[in-house]
């Protein structure tokens, strides 16, 4: 079995997108994780997983100094709820554990949601902690076949 590292590499290798992986220890904050990437905090971007219903994710991505606005989400998926799975869930339907979710190589390619803020050179993780992908995000999100649309707010500690 090939590591998730391997496999979130692997998928960007055969995406054809230019890419740098960056390593880094252990972060406690969006601030050293911006730091230890080379990149300013809100060029990170989180992956996270959706359910929308059974057997039914989808994977949203989120600058790092924002969350996910939910009823804009829901608005966006004309749903009434959606809810994140608990970490076994999240690691059963993607293949990567939390904190290392990404899209790239994922067990199935549940369908992608990119906030409009999502632009320029990002940071995204590569499946293993302290891995990560710079890309350009344009590249990434065609190659996702992202949809793009304004589904997030400022985060309360960004406020």
């Amino acid at each position: 079995m090939t590591s998730g590292e391997d496999r979130a590499r692997q998928a960007l290798e055969s995406s054809g997108i230019e890419h740098t992986i960056t390593r880094h220890g252990p972060v406690k904050s969006l601030e050293e994780a911006a730091a230890a990437r080379g990149v300013a905090p809100d060029r990170i971007v989180k992956t996270m997983v959706v359910r929308r219903g059974e057997d039914d994710y989808l994977f949203v991505l989120v600058p790092g100094d924002r969350q996910i606005s939910w009823p804009k989400l829901r608005a966006l998926l004309g749903v009434s709820r959606l809810s994140m799975p608990d970490a076994a869930t999240a690691k059963d339907v993607t293949g990567y554990e939390r904190g290392t979710i990404t899209p790239f190589g994922a067990e199935r390619a549940w369908p992608v949601v990119a906030d409009a803020a999502v632009t320029g050179t990002i940071s995204i993780g590569a499946g293993a902690h302290g891995v990560a992908a710079t890309v350009e995000a344009d590249d990434a999100l065609r190659v996702l076949d992202a949809t793009v649309a304004d589904v997030t707010e400022p985060s309360a500690s960004s406020q």
